[in-house]
């Protein structure tokens, strides 16, 4: 028995969704044991510029992009499995990690 571990990453929050079901259906369909959704925490990456080049320190402003990810763990796999995970195509902007 050996078992999958996949994370999807992605700043919108609907795509990673989306992605996720369709491995979660995948992997049902091919007879294998999921484990999740379980959503990780978001990281947020916060940049703040100066809205003046040379001139108002003070006057800044902030802008943020949050990273949502979501981690699926899939147990029992076989061939089939195997194959129709790496059939599935990801929306852009969507980073799928898959760990053996």
């Amino acid at each position: 028995m050996s078992k999958i571990k996949v994370k999807v990453k992605g700043y919108n929050h609907k795509l990673v969704d989306n992605s996720v079901q369709r491995v979660v259906e995948q992997a049902q369909n091919s007879g294998a044991k999921v484990i999740g959704p379980v959503p990780l925490p978001t990281e947020r990456s916060v940049y703040t510029i100066l809205r003046a080049v040379h001139k108002y320190k003070d006057s800044r402003e902030q802008f943020e992009i949050r990273t949502h990810k979501r981690l699926i763990e899939i147990d029992n796999i076989n061939e089939e499995t195997k194959e129709s995970l790496s059939r599935i195509n990801f929306p852009a902007g969507v980073l799928v990690e898959v760990k053996i």
